[in-house]
């Protein structure tokens, strides 16, 4: 059984988080870390990993020269290889071409499963689970909150507002992980020297036969980006005598009425 656990590194959710008014991307010029969503898909893996002899979790992950540190934590959370797609035609890729190039290096290394997080705490995109499944021409069960594999099939439990449902298909399969997953483990000693002699392995677009300016890949690009205007001070509405009048003009006004 081999997992593939794709993973993304992302600003700090603890600083503050803004756009390069330069570029339109995200100013990563702050600490960056491993996704939390991301650190539970793999501790989803790995947990069943240990369960479950024979089985091997790898970590992908796409992104700038950074990206190793999060990549090395999920080495010492317990999986056994990492990969890491770094190309300079990946800046300010867009949820198509990040699906198409995942879903290279996925079929490149093999899997019986995917894992992910079901939306990552910074683009907060949410399709690119759904979107591997189509490339790689498999089931996708996303947003589960619980997951099994049992013989040929994984199942598992998506929670929503109108209820709980049961999800199953066939392996080879995509799977989404929510927030309601078991908390990440935290690497310990151990764990982190023996991520130092794991095999991890750098690729680029080339290597997954990819061209970033091919016109028959839908691609965007940032038009413009602007700073959000400040606040303006609000209206104060001083009764006297006419306020219901005051107040039902500035609701007009603002099309509220």
């Amino acid at each position: 059984m081999k997992i593939i656990v794709l993973v993304k590194e992302v600003p700090d959710t603890y600083g503050d988080r803004e756009l390069s008014l330069e570029s339109g991307l995200s100013n990563r010029s702050g600490e960056v870390v491993l996704d939390e969503i991301s650190e539970r898909a793999v501790e989803a893996a790995v947990t069943y990993a240990e369960a479950n002899a024979g089985t091997e979790v790898v970590a992908i992950a796409m992104g700038p020269d950074t990206v190793p540190t999060a990549l090395r934590k999920a080495l010492a959370m317990g999986a056994a290889k990492a990969v890491h797609v770094l190309d300079d035609g990946l800046v300010g890729a867009d949820l198509g071409l990040t699906a198409e190039v995942l879903a290279a290096a996925v079929r490149r290394e093999g899997f019986d499963l995917v894992m992910t997080g079901n939306i990552s705490t910074d683009g907060s995109g949410g399709s690119l689970p759904s979107m591997l499944g189509e490339l790689l021409a498999v089931p996708a069960a996303t947003n589960l909150a619980s997951f099994q594999v049992d013989g040929g099939n994984v199942t598992g439990h998506r929670t929503l507002d109108q209820g709980s449902y049961e999800v199953s298909a066939a392996l080879p399969a995509v799977i989404s992980v929510t927030e309601r997953m078991p908390d990440p483990r935290f690497p310990n000693f151990k764990g982190i020297m023996a991520a130092k002699k794991k095999p991890f392995e750098t690729v680029t677009l080339a290597d997954l036969g990819i061209a970033a300016d091919d016109d028959s890949v839908s691609r965007s690009i940032v038009i413009s980006v602007a700073e959000r205007p400040a606040r303006a001070a609000g209206v104060k509405i001083v009764d006297e005598g006419n306020a219901g009048e005051q107040l039902a003009d500035f609701l007009i006004a603002q099309k509220l009425a």
